[in-house]
């Protein structure tokens, strides 16, 4: 992985870059993601060597350069949490009284048309921690960034289990039901499984924060 990496004159970048492209597909293959999967993903290699991003991992500060992220038509978002694993715990879902299938994504919110894509420059929403979610998604959108969907929040913690961390987890605001104040977040729960849940869009929390992205990049 790219943990802690910075683009410095005696490495070679694409090299890098390509390398931690093969290293998310190779997770997809070992969590269960069908075979085909590497077909699907295939083309978007060279769309990364191409892209201008930050290239810095940075857990603690909550900033990702890029994730692959598979859409639930390809694998349901409901078995695709229950293959994220932090600390040999499965990710696990408590969405109730709701489903993930009842979430669609904001009309707002601009996807690209293919079953896998690039999320480019994540960050956490550090800066959004105690902030109500329904605050944090005008703070995203005057910032020019994009809040994140439940497929994508689960692909960040595929990839990156250290990226949910305790009293530092993430709301996904670009996910929503369009008929009440529930917001989908990724958290800890008291067993220390990832665990898919929702919040209130009018209620803070000083443990919880808005993720968001630069870009999204289809084919």
């Amino acid at each position: 992985m790219l943990l802690g990496w910075m683009p410095s004159p005696h490495m070679n970048t694409t090299s890098a870059l390509l390398n931690e492209f093969d290293t998310q597909v190779q997770t997809l293959l070992k969590r269960g993601y069908p075979a085909n999967i590497v077909q699907l993903v295939n083309p978007l290699r060279n769309i990364i060597i191409k892209s201008t991003f930050p290239h810095e991992i940075n857990f603690s500060e909550g900033k990702i350069p890029f994730v692959i992220v598979v859409k639930d038509t390809v694998v349901p978002a409901n078995r695709m949490i229950q293959k994220v694993i932090k600390d040999s715990k499965k990710g696990v879902i408590a969405l109730r009284p709701l489903t993930t299938q009842q979430f669609s994504t904001l009309s707002t919110v601009h996807i690209p048309t293919n079953d896998v894509y690039l999320l480019l420059d994540i960050d956490r929403g550090k800066q959004t921690r105690n902030v109500t979610p329904q605050d944090a998604l005008n703070q995203i959108f005057a910032l020019g960034r994009s809040p994140l969907t439940i497929e994508e929040g689960i692909a960040l913690v595929t990839h990156y289990p250290e990226f949910l961390m305790k009293n530092n987890c993430f709301s996904l605001l670009a996910s929503r039901t369009g008929t009440d104040k529930r917001v989908p977040a990724l958290w800890i729960n008291a067993k220390k499984e990832p665990n898919l849940g929702w919040c209130w869009d009018g209620n803070p929390h000083t443990w919880l924060g808005s993720a968001s992205c630069a870009s999204r990049i289809g084919l």
